[in-house]
């Protein structure tokens, strides 16, 4: 399958080649300057009461290889979700069915597929779709949720006791477009083709109802050689291809006059619902048309903007590498003008990229997850991931191989739900001591202290001392081990596939080793009440 092109017509779209969407090129004074004017104006605003509960965060980035220091697809997530909502990160092998036969989701059922590829995929707990995931073919998809004009009509004609057709959840949309492409491509039809079949009217929030917890949604799909940026709105959608350097998505449409692919009907639909003037004469602009005016945009836009900064900073002064990507993930405006948050990460008075719970209820959530996709195109390397649990600057990024076909068992507890469920019936999520994921939010609440964070700042920094050294050693020992293993993997040995499972298991293990131990030191110096 390939996506739906839309041709192009002087009129509509602009001649490719601009450059309206690139990361910025300015200057760092230059940046942090205009960073410095959204922050002032946004940092006293106090957001709507319905929109303070909107599922608000998401950062996604995808760097090409003509950016990356070992020439690999990079793509990385941080997801964000409801505090102490448990993600777990789950190995899901290749299945076969009658294609014919129903594949049932929360909302809906859909024709399921012959055979479906084997894949890593983090999940909310309750959730039979992904936040973020890789397949074994080493197509990675994040997505992000979008508040746009079709969603708040669709939110009014609900309050008002028409709600539109259920459709599919973003989440789930991410794990069909796993387990049925081979190339990027493949996963950006099937998931275009499903919007455009299904719409998106569901809740992606445990205990809400769709009213408060549904969105639109925004992906990110890359695989070894190619990337796209895919941007929707109820039924309709947008998709272009990322050619060079890096791309970042945030809570907000990013594709504006330029795009490769489009629902038939994309501009017609805007013009008719009188959100586009049939006498412009200027080209099609998708996110001015799509965006939904009463959803302010602070939240989202200047995380967008700080990842295309230091994204930019990086390719500026070389190759973005591994440890480039973390920083950019476990951001919070450090070694600029603000030098952090004021207070503390952990009672964030920003929207940062590494994104904490706020009493005052500024932010909705924590960052649950974070991960970082890399996919080379060379036969001898595998794609996989590092992926890390809870908020990532109190956590560290484990090497997971999808062609291990295995995750350590603490990594994916609490187990799957046999089916998808409906959100709004989900049960609570509740402490598991066996859950990696679990023992990673009981560090972070022992990092901050108390609700109030008042330990944070001294804790942080304790934590990556005693982490990054080992993420490190790690880093240093996977080519090894990785190439290794691909001799045994192309001879058709089971070893190859045992190595690679040990050493995802020996990390876990070490990680495990040193979060007990900074749980117990912190409890000791200052038990929690």
């Amino acid at each position: 399958m390939t996506p739906t092109f839309v041709p192009t017509a002087p009129h509509i779209r602009a001649a490719r080649g601009s450059r309206a969407l690139d990361p910025p090129t300015s200057s760092s004074f230059a940046e942090e300057k205009r960073l410095c004017s959204l922050l002032l104006s946004t940092a006293g605003a106090r957001l709507p009461t319905l929109a303070a509960k909107r599922p608000w965060s998401c950062d996604t980035f995808v760097a090409l290889p003509d950016v990356t220091a070992d020439g690999s697809m990079l793509l990385a997530k941080n997801s964000d979700r409801p505090a102490k909502e448990c993600q777990p990160l789950r190995y899901w092998p290749r299945r076969q069915s009658m294609a014919t036969s129903p594949l049932r989701l929360a909302y809906v059922e859909i024709p399921d597929v012959r055979q479906s590829w084997a894949h890593l995929g983090g999940s909310p707990y309750w959730c039979w779709g992904h936040e973020l995931g890789l397949n074994e073919w080493g197509v990675g998809i994040g997505n992000e949720a979008l508040f746009t004009r079709d969603l708040a009509e669709h939110v009014t004609q609900s309050r008002h006791g028409q709600p539109p057709p259920a459709g599919i959840l973003g989440m789930e949309l991410v794990r069909l477009g796993l387990e049925r492409a081979t190339p990027a491509q493949e996963a950006v039809s099937t998931i275009t083709e499903l919007v455009a079949a299904h719409g998106q009217w569901g809740s992606g929030v445990p205990g809400r109802p769709i009213e408060q917890g549904a969105y639109d949604n925004s992906y990110l799909v890359a695989d070894p050689r190619e990337a796209w940026v895919i941007e929707t709105s109820g039924h309709r959608w947008a998709a272009r291809a990322i050619r060079t350097g890096t791309y970042a998505i945030s809570n907000q449409p990013t594709i504006r006059i330029e795009w490769d692919g489009a629902s038939q009907d994309l501009i017609d639909h805007a013009i008719e619902a009188g959100w586009w003037p049939a006498s412009e004469n200027r080209p099609f602009d998708f996110a001015r048309a799509y965006t939904d005016p009463g959803t302010p945009l602070q939240v989202s836009h200047v995380r967008l903007q700080r990842s295309r900064h230091l994204l930019a900073d990086a390719t500026r002064h070389g190759k973005i590498t591994f440890d480039q990507a973390t920083r950019v993930l476990r951001d919070h405006y450090e070694d600029t003008f603000l030098g952090g948050p004021y207070f503390t990460a952990a009672l964030p008075d920003l929207m940062t990229l590494c994104m904490h719970d706020s009493p005052a209820g500024f932010t909705w959530g924590n960052t649950a997850s974070s991960a970082i996709m890399l996919m080379p195109d060379t036969p001898d390397q595998l794609p996989h991931l590092w992926w890390a649990a809870a908020t990532p600057c109190t956590s560290v990024y484990l090497p997971i191989f999808p062609a291990a076909a295995s995750v350590p068992n603490a990594l994916a507890l609490p187990a799957a739900t046999v089916v998808a469920e409906r959100p709004e019936d989900v049960a609570t999520a509740t402490y598991d001591a066996q859950s990696y994921w679990w023992q990673f939010q009981k560090l972070l609440d022992h990092v901050k202290g108390d609700e109030r964070a008042w330990m944070f700042n001294d804790r942080q920094p304790q934590v990556r001392q005693a982490f990054d050294p080992l993420q490190q050693r790690w880093a240093l020992e996977l080519p090894d081990i990785q190439r290794e293993a691909v001799k045994f993997i192309r001879a058709g040995n089971a070893q190859g596939r045992k190595l690679l499972t040990q050493f995802t298991e020996r990390c876990a293990r070490q990680a495990l080793e040193i979060c007990t131990n900074l749980i117990a030191e912190f409890d000791r110096k200052m038990p929690l009440a």
